[in-house]
């Protein structure tokens, strides 16, 4: 392995992202970063312009690297490039020390390397960050997290169904603050693969974590989970409504989305509870 890696940075008009990504994929990237709009940057990191996307590339050497260039340069010709060479030990600590720790009500969640830290009394997740997302520090996922711990204590043995379930963190925190019957879905067999393993870690092994569409999911839930995004939970309502007999809380929507995926569940006959906010991102909380 060597010990730098390249990364490319393009930045171009937003309607070409996808594009370019697919580029960057074909011509050997080892990982891609996405800063656009509907993405919130990391405090420090510098976002797109208005009207742009930043889609940074990370190649392992030169040659691939600067054959990418030269192709996007190619493709794109009014996207602004960028190539740097940064040290491989340095990223895979930044990595590291990106994947914060939290502390949700009566839960603590936090990477392998840093279960020391869990204050005493908390109910610990470890959860290993791979490739899905949701270690626990995502606002979306705290958001999530909070509304777990405030359901299960009044509704201890609630069965919960945790849709596009990531790394499981959310089922699995369910089912250590005492929920009965747990089940998580995801579309991702990465995912899914990630989940068990987590599951196993966190010594709950009975929850039902598979790729099941939800349609193939038997019968309702007393708490029904979505952290996804806005346009996917609109689009699931008719499939996600059925499923919740008493409680739904819908996260991974920002503050601009929040009116339109309100309504495709009021449509469905929920009432919105008061939610929570954290940044730009929302929960929102729905009742049967």
């Amino acid at each position: 392995m060597s010990q730098t890696y390249l990364s490319l940075t393009v930045e171009l008009p937003e309607e070409a992202s996808e594009a370019v990504q697919d580029l960057l994929h074909e011509a050997g990237a080892l990982g891609l970063e996405v800063r656009d709009r509907e993405t919130p940057t990391m405090p420090g990191v510098r976002g797109p312009n208005a009207g742009e996307t930043i889609v940074i590339g990370y190649f392992e050497d030169r040659e691939t690297a600067e054959a990418a260039r030269d192709e996007v340069a190619e493709s794109f010709p009014a996207a602004r490039l960028g190539l740097d060479e940064q040290p491989q030990q340095d990223w895979s600590n930044e990595w590291k020390s990106l994947i914060k720790s939290v502390h949700v009500g009566r839960l603590w969640v936090g990477p392998p390397w840093d279960v020391g830290n869990a204050p005493e009394g908390a109910v610990r997740l470890v959860i290993e960050p791979k490739m899905a997302f949701g270690t626990g520090d995502h606002p979306t996922t705290s958001l999530c997290l909070a509304a777990v711990d405030a359901y299960m204590v009044d509704h201890p043995g609630a069965s919960v169904l945790d849709v596009g379930t990531g790394t499981g963190v959310l089922a699995i925190a369910a089912k250590k603050l005492g929920a009965g019957h747990v089940v998580a879905t995801d579309n991702d067999p990465t995912s899914v693969e990630l989940a068990q393993e987590n599951l196993t870690d966190n010594g709950t092994p009975d929850i039902d974590v598979s790729g099941k569409e939800l349609t193939a999911v038997e019968g309702t839930f007393d708490l029904v989970l979505a952290n996804i995004l806005a346009n996917t939970l609109i689009e699931l309502a008719p499939l996600i409504a059925p499923k919740a007999k008493d409680r739904l809380v819908l996260a991974g929507v920002l503050s601009h989305q929040r009116a339109d995926v309100e309504a495709a569940y009021r449509n469905l006959g929920f009432t919105v509870l008061p939610g929570a906010t954290q940044g730009e991102w929302v929960r929102i909380d729905l009742k049967r």
